[in-house]
């Protein structure tokens, strides 16, 4: 009976939240002056050190508590419609579940990256509690090797904890290209998140600045496998990767700084997390002003994205207002971090 009650109440929490995406792709359709989607980090320090990530240290505290509450409310103010928490590693921030249920009493959608290391089946049902409604692993092999550890045979409990217990959205985020040693790995990932009721998705890793690196052959078929299993995910509509994954360039208008906002532990507004540094200016003080002038503006780094964030945001203004305000010159250098040796 407890089973019962706890898949009719996640099929409810589902119902409800397939409504208000619905309602999300309206607002975003009837107005350009709010970001549909923002990237806020809580802690930048990380339990892990994956070789070709640079969004990470082993030394930043937790941002705090009322720091965090007041960047919130401020994204709230500008009418941002989902604002997922990233690092780092969030779970690491001791008051995590207040900074949830901050974004909910909001009314604005809650997210969640991480690389599922710390989740415990406690940990999944306060999150349950605070409103978290989705959650993205990404899990990079079967077996953790010198490139990353986030794999499958390390991280497989910690997915059934999910399953048994998650009245979030859970996705799992397979990955090729970057130096992944086993790209077949992938599919492994990807067969086992949709057996535990997941939806899987499939990302390119992208170069140091977020630019494209072809797929190899054995890499693209994979990619192109991985894609036909994504049947109940919104990264159906992930088009522009099919571009990357032939090695050609993409001609969109990245709405970053409007559409999408990545907002560091400083609390200051970036297109993403690739190109931090741009505009880098304090969330206080950004307004609809500021979004208007970035949503006309093009981003220079864009033809050769891979950063999906950007490019989802971006859709739903794809046939309308061309960008006429030239920005800045993309990054030649990755964004600063501390270069940490794998565990």
């Amino acid at each position: 009976m407890a089973d019962l009650r706890f898949r009719f109440r996640r099929s409810c929490k589902a119902m409800h939240r397939r409504s208000r995406e619905l309602m999300m792709i309206v607002k975003g359709v009837l107005s350009t002056d709010h970001p549909v989607l923002a990237h806020i980090i809580p802690i930048r320090r990380c339990n892990l050190a994956c070789a070709y990530c640079n969004e990470y240290d082993d030394f930043s505290k937790p941002v705090a508590l009322d720091v965090m509450h007041r960047r919130l409310d401020r994204l709230a103010e500008l009418g941002t419609t989902i604002i997922t928490l990233s690092g780092g590693e969030p779970l690491l921030h001791p008051e995590l579940d207040e900074i949830v249920a901050r974004i909910r009493r909001h009314g604005v959608m809650a997210g969640m990256i991480t690389n599922g290391y710390l989740l415990t089946a406690d940990r999944i049902k306060r999150l349950n509690q605070a409103g978290l409604e989705h959650m993205q692993i990404s899990i990079d092999n079967v077996n953790p090797d010198d490139v990353s550890k986030k794999s499958l045979k390390v991280l497989d409990k910690k997915l059934q904890l999910l399953a048994e217990n998650a009245e979030f959205h859970v996705n799992i985020n397979s990955v090729v290209g970057g130096g992944i040693h086993n790209p077949k790995d992938a599919l492994e990932v990807g067969r086992r998140a949709v057996e535990l009721g997941f939806t899987s998705t499939i990302g390119i890793i992208h170069d140091g600045d977020g630019q494209l690196q072809p797929l190899k052959p054995e890499e693209r078929e994979v990619y192109l496998r991985m894609k036909r299993m994504a049947k109940r995910s919104y990264a159906q509509l992930n088009f522009f990767q099919d571009n990357i994954a032939n090695g050609r360039p993409n001609d969109w208008k990245c709405r970053a700084g409007a559409r999408y906002l990545y907002v560091c532990e400083d609390g200051l507004v970036h297109y993403c997390s690739q190109q931090r540094g741009y505009p880098a200016k304090p969330l206080e003080l950004y307004t609809v002003e500021d979004i208007r002038r970035e949503y006309l503006t093009v981003k220079s780094c864009a033809p050769r994205c891979t950063v999906a964030c950007a490019h989802y945001t971006s859709y739903m203004d794809a046939w309308r207002d061309p960008q006429t305000i030239t920005g800045p010159p993309p990054r030649t250098e990755a964004p600063e971090l501390v270069q940490l040796e794998t565990r």
